[in-house]
């Protein structure tokens, strides 16, 4: 193994559990959520999502291979069970995140998904690891779901074009974000367990990577019309690059401080994704989204204030 990857280790070792701990936890996880968004993006856009998902997946595990070989350790035999269990829960997340994003616009899926997960997300911190909120944290709890759904709500009135596929993709979308809550709370379980908490992240998307990757080939090989393979691939890379530091990031984040604070900050997501839709996907942003986006960030500052 790598000087650097020693030292980062041993840097997270004397940070658990002390205030630069938690500070840089806060950054991790509002790093990941800006991240997120611009992960959800680049699955939703122009590709199918099937496909989109499978490139991700396979530069992100082509990725894996040498530092898997080369830099990290091979996890100790207490986290294959629970690998295998997180392999299926993000298995089972991403199929119901395709789903919700076919049926579905970005600006209505996304919100509704990431407004679903953290208020499960807490109760499971709390059954799993005892962690509890205070009232002022709830309080922002409220705050950000509020702003969260409002913002879905807003977009469905004003912005969503496929209103025949509505309900399937407000069905997909919920069920997407319990799942969210619970990979979340597993891979906190997983990553907290891990000796080296750098290998946990790199045997993680190497393992991930082999769940959609198969069928978007089958996928991509049955369709009449095939997309280019040269900017599905720069899609893919792209997106890889941007999901190993995303999950890599909260999967620290919760190994540092509180999961469902970790997962509370993430949400800000919605706002980076509304801003990634009027920028890049050219959808309408207006003073009550703007207004909605600002109550995601407040409560998110209570939250954090309050903990």
């Amino acid at each position: 193994m790598s000087s650097e990857p020693l030292f980062l280790v041993s840097f997270i070792y004397e940070i658990e559990g002390t205030s630069l701990g938690s500070r840089v936890a806060l950054w991790l996880a509002l790093l990941a959520a800006f991240l997120h968004a611009v992960f959800g993006a680049l699955q939703k856009g122009r590709h199918d999502p099937w496909l989109s998902r499978g490139a991700i997946d396979a530069s992100s595990g082509l990725a894996m291979v040498p530092l898997a070989i080369f830099v990290v350790p091979i996890p100790e035999p207490r986290l294959w069970p629970i690998f295998l269990v997180i392999f299926l829960i993000h298995f089972i997340y991403k199929l119901l995140q395709a789903f919700a994003y076919s049926k579905g616009s970005f600006t209505v899926v996304y919100p509704v998904v990431r407004g679903t997960s953290p208020i499960f997300t807490v109760f499971g911190a709390y059954i799993l690891f005892g962690e509890t909120f205070s009232l002022t944290q709830w309080l922002g709890v409220l705050l950000l779901l509020v702003g969260i759904f409002g913002l879905a709500l807003y977009n469905l009135i004003y912005l969503e074009k496929s209103r025949e596929t509505l309900p399937v993709a407000l069905i997909f979308a919920v069920c997407t974000g319990s799942f969210v809550a619970i990979y979340t709370t597993i891979d906190a379980y997983g990553i907290r367990l891990a000796i080296d908490p750098l290998a946990f992240i790199v045997w993680f998307f190497l393992f991930d990577s082999l769940s959609i990757t198969p069928y978007a080939i089958y996928r991509w090989l049955n369709l009449i019309e095939r997309p280019n393979l040269f900017p599905l691939a720069i899609r893919g890379v792209a997106g890889g690059i941007v999901a190993f530091f995303s999950f890599g990031s909260i999967m620290l984040a919760t190994r540092l401080d509180k999961v469902g604070e970790a997962a509370v900050l993430r949400e800000t997501s919605t706002v980076f994704a509304a801003i990634i839709g009027w920028v890049f996907l050219k959808e309408t942003v207006g003073p009550r989204r703007v207004l909605l986006m600002a109550l995601i960030a407040f409560g998110a500052v209570v939250v954090e204030l309050g903990g």
